[in-house]
């Protein structure tokens, strides 16, 4: 059995401050480290009710719960999911945490209890409740940035994209048609640019959400292998698309722009060889990968890869090919979709980026290329068809309006709502309105949208155009006789979406 000097000895050496006190709360023993806690010497503690060492506004209240403890004492913590504090003998408080132990001594229960200054704790935990907020602070700031300024900064791209796509239409001078080639190869890196920076915001902030569909796989590598043989072939490079006929069920329009970045990606960094696209089933996977022969990736950036603004072997004062944003946009997208992808990568050999997307088990039709995939030209409406145009920016309404007309369209313009209700009453034909989504006075081309099926009925087509990233857009009633799509919105898409509507 231990002696009584042993446990005083072990008492006192323990790192806490150790309090014994009996029934009536009376303190029985106390050890140095209460004289080093509290400012108290050892004989101004001992004798003395154990309330002497509390804020004088929790005296009464822990005589009761102290009453209570000793008639159903166990060991715990006191106060659990509260905070408690301490009375140093200057008057100060310090936050404590205190443990409970009951001791059995002649007869009579005594209580042990084990206290501990937080101060270091609490203030070190504010810090990165601070920290965080902060953090999510100015990830909030960045996307309402974003979000509201993506608006102002497509106008602009939108003008210049359809009066680009106009002039194409009417010049046959082959040197005006060059110059006009060149300007929409400017304009598209723009705007590639552009949409990089915005979807970054829009996947950070949750505005873009999962249109879940049965597609073949087929039908996103046959996109791919177009929009890319031309660049690969500029570069010397031999594009491989290998593709099966299963079918995925996923969101065509994101899973394409994850593949776009990875093959764009994939032909920069090779110089000489090959890029390969290809898919293969995998049991209830499809396994898509996209293969390089080019520099690879060293084991110590691969962990970075994924970062904004980060590219391998590019210093931050030289110019750049591209903006170190694609991998990015990929990462988010996958974690979005819930894919798995995997990066086998090594220096001088070439690359291979992985996504296992889940197999369809349709057994429906073929899908049709959605609105993510860049549509063909459609055949000319004919004048027969009337349009409403809803743009309260004169450029963007003039130049869209320009556009619709050499197209072949009737269009009405309106810059508000109240002038597009006036234009539904005056043109009973309109079979179509056009609307941007944030007009003047605050009102939105879903009021717009609205008032126009209220007058005309719930199936009007409408299409909803707009620059906003925010989840408000993410959030909006679809249905089948509306179509909504960013800025800016090229020639070939917008007349796209008007023969699809019309076909409905």
């Amino acid at each position: 059995m231990l002696s009584s000097d042993l446990v005083r000895s072990v008492l006192e050496s323990a790192p806490d401050a150790m309090i014994i006190i009996d029934d009536s709360g009376t303190v029985v023993f106390a050890n140095r480290q209460v004289s080093m806690l509290f400012g108290y010497d050892r004989e101004e503690v001992v004798n003395q009710p154990i309330e002497r060492l509390l804020p004088e506004r929790f005296r009464t209240r822990h005589v009761a719960h102290r009453r209570s403890y000793t008639r159903t004492v166990r060991v715990r913590p006191m106060g659990a999911g509260l905070d408690l504090f301490a009375l140093r003998k200057d008057g100060s408080e310090f936050p404590v945490e205190i443990s409970l132990s009951p001791i059995e001594e002649g007869g009579r229960t005594l209580v042990a209890a084990a206290i501990r200054d937080v101060t270091e704790r609490m203030r070190f935990e504010q810090e990165i409740r601070e920290a965080r907020i902060e953090a999510d602070r100015a990830n909030l700031g960045k996307s309402r940035f974003l979000a509201t300024a993506s608006h102002d900064l497509r106008q602009p791209l939108q003008v210049i994209a359809l009066l680009n796509g106009s002039l194409q239409r009417l010049v046959e001078d082959p040197d005006a048609r060059e110059a006009l080639e060149q300007q929409d190869e400017a304009v598209t890196a723009m705007s590639r640019l552009l949409n990089a920076l915005l979807d970054v915001s829009k996947l950070e902030s949750g505005a873009i959400k999962p249109d879940i569909t049965d597609f073949k796989v087929s039908l996103l590598m046959d996109e791919l292998r177009r929009e890319f043989a031309g660049l690969a072939a500029s570069k010397g490079l031999e594009l491989v698309v290998e593709a099966t006929n299963a079918r995925v069920h996923s969101d065509m329009a994101l899973l394409g722009q994850a593949l776009k970045n990875l093959v764009a990606n994939a032909i920069k960094y090779t110089s000489s060889g090959w890029v390969r696209l290809r898919s293969e089933i995998a049991g209830p996977l499809v396994r898509v990968e996209v293969c390089d022969s080019g520099q690879g990736i060293a084991a110590e950036h691969l962990p970075f890869i994924f970062d904004e603004f980060y590219q391998v072997g590019v210093a931050a004062n030289t110019s750049r090919d591209g903006y170190g944003l694609g991998l990015s946009i990929v990462q988010r997208v996958v974690k979005l979709l819930n894919l798995e992808m995997k990066v086998d990568s090594r220096p001088g050999k070439g690359s291979t980026f992985s996504l296992d997307i889940p197999a369809s088990d349709s057994a429906a039709t073929d899908a049709v290329e959605s609105s993510g995939i860049r549509r063909s030209l459609l055949a000319r409406a004919g004048a027969s068809i009337h349009l409403l145009l809803v743009e309260d920016d004169p450029g963007v309404r003039k130049a869209t309006r320009m556009f619709l007309k050499g197209e072949g369209y009737r269009v009405t313009t309106a810059a508000n709502l109240e002038e597009a209700l006036q234009g539904l009453q005056q043109n009973p034909d309109i079979r179509i309105v056009i609307s941007d989504y944030h007009l003047e006075d605050g009102t939105t081309g879903s009021d717009v949208i609205a008032a126009a099926r209220e007058r005309c009925g719930a199936d009007f087509r409408a299409i909803l155009v707009t620059g906003d990233t925010s989840s408000a857009i993410a959030g909006l009633q679809r249905d089948a006789h509306l179509r909504v799509t960013s800025k800016p919105i090229d020639a070939d898409e917008l007349l796209g979406l008007i023969q699809t509507l019309l076909a409905d």
